[in-house]
């Protein structure tokens, strides 16, 4: 089994990485805007391809005002569009921290999990050869794979 993460962070960085990531968190808040699942799936996407519509519906609709349905508010669009490209470098910041930390946390739990499994196959067998104290650690680690029963379907038979 090849380890590939070896790591202990040390006290002092992860009060390093706790500060920076509270300061990001409290510097944004007050821009932070909360969306609900449902209105993160229903509402329509701003995304690469839409930019330059966007860009571009503004600058028509700024030199061609005659066309602009009442209630549009072109200031408004502005400071959204602007605000969209203020905040996409630190998303694109936040995503490049989220691989690393999720990948390295990912790759340390594998290669925890494999261990503890590699040690769990081990007291299985220890149990098949009736080794003293087996039998206890194996009655503790299965608790991990059973299976709970299903529960009935509210039918009575």
């Amino acid at each position: 089994m090849e380890n590939k993460v070896s790591i202990k962070i040390s006290e002092a960085d992860q009060k390093i990485l706790n500060d920076a990531f509270q300061t990001i968190r409290d510097t944004f808040r007050k821009y932070a805007f909360t969306l609900s699942p449902k209105d993160r799936q229903d509402l329509p996407k701003m995304a690469d391809g839409t930019e330059a519509f966007v860009i571009k519906a503004l600058e028509l609709a700024t030199k061609n005002p005659q066309f602009n349905p009442p209630f549009m508010d072109l200031v408004e669009m502005k400071k959204d569009l602007d605000a969209y490209f203020e905040i996409k470098p630190f998303l694109t910041m936040a995503k490049q921290s989220w691989d690393e930390f999720s990948d390295t946390a990912m790759e340390a739990g594998s290669e925890a999990y494999v261990q503890a499994l590699a040690f769990y196959n081990s007291i299985k067998l220890a149990v098949k050869m009736k080794i003293p104290g087996a039998k206890a650690i194996y009655e503790e680690l299965k608790k991990r794979f059973e299976v709970s029963p299903k529960s009935n379907s509210g039918t009575e038979d």
